[in-house]
C-alpha cells in the first residue's frame, strides 16, 4: 500500500492535479455502492466532489477498500484539477493496479478519440450521455 500510494502521489503531484491547497476533484458515482459494482453500472450517472488531501490519507489503502476501490490496494477512481488541466485515473487489471495522468484532456487525441466513440457507439444506452458528449464535441469544434 506504500509503494501505491507514493506512487499515486509522486505523479499526482509532477503533473499538477493538485492546487496549492491540495485540493482537486473527485469522480464518486451518484450513490453510495463500491468501484466493484460501480464497474457493473457504468451507465449511471457520476458527480464530482471538490476535496482536500489531508496529511492523514491513504488513497490507495482506506480508500481504495470503501468508495475508491474494489478492496485496499486495487483502486478504481477518477480525480481531476480543479482547473481541468489534468486527469488522473486509477484503475486495477487482472495484472495489477494503473495509474495514468492526461495533460488537457480537453485537447488530449486519445481522450477526443474516447468520446467520440462513446458518442457513436451508446454502450451505456443512456441517451442523456450520449447527447451531452456530442454537444460538448461539436461546440469544441466550433472554437
Amino acid at each position: 500500500m506504500e509503494r501505491l500510494n507514493e506512487g499515486w502521489y509522486d505523479l499526482a503531484v509532477s503533473a499538477g492535479l493538485l492546487d496549492e491547497n491540495r485540493e482537486f476533484l473527485l469522480m464518486l458515482p451518484r450513490g453510495t455502492w463500491t468501484a466493484a459494482v460501480d464497474r457493473r453500472l457504468r451507465h449511471r450517472m457520476h458527480i464530482w466532489h471538490r476535496v482536500r488531501l489531508l496529511d492523514c490519507w491513504d488513497i490507495m489503502g482506506a480508500g481504495a477498500a470503501t468508495f475508491l476501490g474494489i478492496r485496499a490496494g486495487y483502486p478504481g477512481f477518477a480525480m481531476l484539477a480543479l482547473d481541468n488541466s489534468v486527469w488522473l485515473l486509477a484503475d486495477t487489471y487482472e495484472s495489477g493496479v494503473g495509474v495514468y495522468a492526461v495533460r488537457d484532456p480537453a485537447v488530449s487525441p486519445g481522450v477526443l478519440r474516447e468520446l467520440e466513440w462513446l458518442a457513436r457507439e451508446d454502450i451505456y444506452k443512456d441517451r442523456d450521455f450520449r447527447r451531452e458528449v456530442t454537444i460538448w464535441l461539436e461546440c469544441r469544434q466550433l472554437r
